[in-house]
């Protein structure tokens, strides 16, 4: 019994051990309820965009892999569907019933009335813009005919057009034709008349048509044809081999299947809702996963997780077998990695993988590993770039290698027809190189944060940077020496030293406010704090740079993972020096009112550039005689104190992660005040006039 408690016991002791080192360093950020629900509903479109085949479309079809092997239960004779359309395509053409179109009738009724009223207009004003060229007898006899025998003549001409139209009129017809047309159905009538009315008629119907096409009648004619011709069958013999599993299923093998009720068209609502409760647990999973490893992970960025992921399915449900994975995987699972980190993009690759609708078996399994191991190998390389350079270059090899280890992996497999290695090598490059392009777009909508735009931010040259370096000269400076000291403890415990060089920069932006009221940029002056001798003011002062940093952070678009530098750096920290004025002055005065607002540090990051900023000037003003185990009790001192004043408590720091960002500290105060050799200034000469 005691045998069998031990190991019971050390397994719970590497369950705790393991749900510990899974916990999230931090706490993940709060999300208001219409994110959350918006989130969830996105998913809920994920998971049944996922499961979609199983409620609309058979469970085979052409071109996909064979689920099984089949064999025909007995002899019988299958329509050929494929032929059968083959030959409907082909008497298109030669069988198209056209039937009169009464509207554009109508419209050339209303051609020939025009050009009777300008005839009119001419008897009538001796002038008018003629529909035709009137010879001299012509327009004799036209000015000798009185009211009623012109109408009678009009009536003619409307009747002879009229029998013209219901016979059918083509746009092509040559002008000769349809003048000799129009003259025979005038021939009742005397020359002058008769010429006359045959231009008219000529100039009204000339390059114009009124037949359309009927469908219908069009569809009746062809299977009339069919039905003489006869309709084409396969002919199956019993045990004959219809499909073989793994293999593409041919058209003509699914009219076989589906003759012996081997294909199902029906809906299946359990495989449907477990395939939908997967797709569902699976991009929870996906979010959770996000929030995990990323906990300022905002909902905007969790929605483009899921957008793609949807964009992603419906793609692959509207190409079908057609669709390559690859393009499908790696663009995505690239932009979430530069942008969200390698675990996000890690995340959305297993879950895409896992939700992808496409006919799997034989090559199509082996296409869709390869596509997620290029993915993947993608993802932990985008997490590394540092530069838009590199990832251009990653774009180019990505591709290279893919088609290469396609090309070797399905040498000597039955691969598909349709299935273009060098096209699809093509089409995956030329998907990266646009990423690239809109990178910097997708970054400023979604808020995401890449190394290379982390590097760019961090750019001196930036217009705030340079605002607080010419208004501010002492608190750039302090800016970077913080920047020293939190890039080498970043360094020391393995937290991301970019994103604290880049906020170390920007935390204390809000000072530009009034640069004045700040030790750092007065230099031998009066201080302004002792002029107004108002403990409360001083305190709000000191506060306002904090409210004024937010501003400009969102004045100047800055990314909220750096926004986020500028609160926490002070967290809830006392501004002793005004609160120990005030109590001199009110005992009774609250400590909270001398508080900054916070929030406390909620990163790692965070947190060392908070124990940076509180050791910087605790580090200079260590006399030079200072040996390195008294610094690092100083510093170790100045720690401790933010700890017990609970600023570290949602950081994410352990104990021993701060035993080593102290010792980087020291390091980085000990190389500042290395030893300088003296050197000799020669005296100078002076020179006679």
């Amino acid at each position: 019994m005691m045998r069998w408690r031990q190991p019971k016991a050390q397994l719970k002791a590497l369950w705790r051990q393991l749900l510990r080192l899974e916990r999230p360093r931090q706490q993940p950020a709060v999300w208001r309820p219409r994110d959350t629900l918006s989130v969830g509903l996105v998913c809920l479109l994920a998971a049944l965009m996922a499961s979609w085949p199983l409620l609309v479309e058979p469970s085979i079809t052409a071109g996909m892999p064979a689920p099984f092997t089949a064999r025909a239960p007995k002899a019988a004779r299958v329509v050929d569907s494929t032929a059968l359309e083959e030959r409907r395509l082909q008497l298109l053409p030669r069988t198209a019933v056209q039937v009169v179109d009464q509207q554009a009738s109508q419209e050339l009724q209303r051609r020939l009335d025009a050009s009777l009223a300008q005839l009119q207009q001419l008897r009538r004003q001796g002038t008018a813009l003629m529909p035709t060229t009137l010879t001299q007898a012509e327009q004799t006899w036209l000015m000798s005919r009185d009211p009623t025998q012109l109408a009678s003549w009009e009536r003619e001409l409307r009747q002879a057009q009229l029998r013209m139209l219901s016979q059918g009129l083509s746009g092509s017809l040559a002008e000769g034709q349809l003048l000799g047309a129009a003259t025979l159905q005038l021939e009742t009538l005397a020359p002058p008349a008769r010429d006359l009315g045959a231009r008219l008629l000529t100039r009204a119907l000339l390059g114009q048509a009124n037949l359309r096409a009927d469908p219908a009648l069009s569809q009746r004619r062809i299977e009339a044809l069919i039905s003489q011709q006869g309709i084409p069958t396969l002919r199956v013999g019993v045990g004959d081999l219809i499909t073989r599993q793994g293999e593409p299923v041919s058209p003509q093998a699914l009219d076989v299947l589906d003759y012996f009720g081997l294909v199902n068209r029906r809906p299946r609502p359990l495989a449907w809702l477990f395939l939908f409760a997967q797709g569902l647990a699976a991009g929870a999973v996906m979010v959770l996963l996000l929030r995990r490893w990323r906990a300022c992970l905002e909902p905007r960025q969790a929605l483009l997780a899921l957008g793609m992921l949807l964009l992603v399915q419906g793609v692959c449900l509207w190409l079908g077998p057609l669709a390559s994975p690859l393009v499908l995987l790696v663009p995505p699972t690239l932009l979430l990695a530069q942008g969200l980190g390698t675990a996000a993009g890690l995340s959305w690759l297993a879950a895409a993988s896992l939700l992808l609708p496409l006919p799997l078996g034989g090559v199509a399994d082996l296409r869709l590993v390869l596509a997620a191991a290029v993915a993947a190998a993608g993802a932990l390389a985008a997490g590394r770039q540092r530069s838009r350079g590199e990832l251009l270059q990653l774009a180019v090899l990505l591709p290279t290698a893919a088609v290469l280890l396609q090309a070797l992996l399905l040498q000597g497999r039955s691969a598909p027809a349709q299935l273009d290695l060098q096209g699809e090598a093509l089409l995956l490059g030329g998907l990266l190189m646009a990423g690239l392009l809109l990178a910097p777009l997708v970054e400023e909508l979604f808020g995401l944060l890449t190394r290379s735009r982390l590097l760019e931010l961090a750019d001196l040259e930036r217009p705030l940077l340079r605002r607080l370096s010419s208004e501010a000269p002492g608190t750039f400076e302090h800016t970077l020496m913080i920047a020293g000291l939190a890039e080498e403890g970043a360094r020391a415990i393995g937290a991301d030293v970019d994103l604290v060089r880049t906020g170390s920069l920007y935390h204390d932006v809000g000072k530009l406010h009034g640069p004045q009221w700040f030790i750092e940029n007065q230099g031998e002056g009066e201080n302004p704090h002792d002029q107004l001798d108002d403990p409360l003011a001083s305190a709000a002062i000191l506060q306002a740079h904090v409210d004024e940093g937010l501003k400009l952070a969102r004045r100047y678009r800055l990314p909220l993972p750096l926004a986020d530098f500028i609160p926490e750096h002070q967290g809830t920290l006392k501004m002793g020096y005004f609160l120990h004025q005030a109590r001199e002055r009110d005992p009774a005065v609250p400590e909270s009112v001398f508080r900054y607002q916070g929030p406390r540090p909620r990163s790692r990051e965070t947190a060392i550039l908070m124990l940076a900023d509180g050791c910087e000037a605790a580090l200079r003003s260590l006399p030079s005689g200072t040996s390195e185990q008294e610094a690092r009790a100083m510093v170790r001192q100045l720690v401790g104190a933010r700890l017990r004043d609970g600023q570290l408590a949602h950081s994410g720091l352990s104990r021993s992660e701060l035993e080593l960002v102290i010792r980087a500290f020291v390091r980085v105060w000990r190389r500042m005040r290395h030893r300088r050799i003296p050197y000799p200034i020669a005296p100078r000469r002076a020179f006679s006039a």
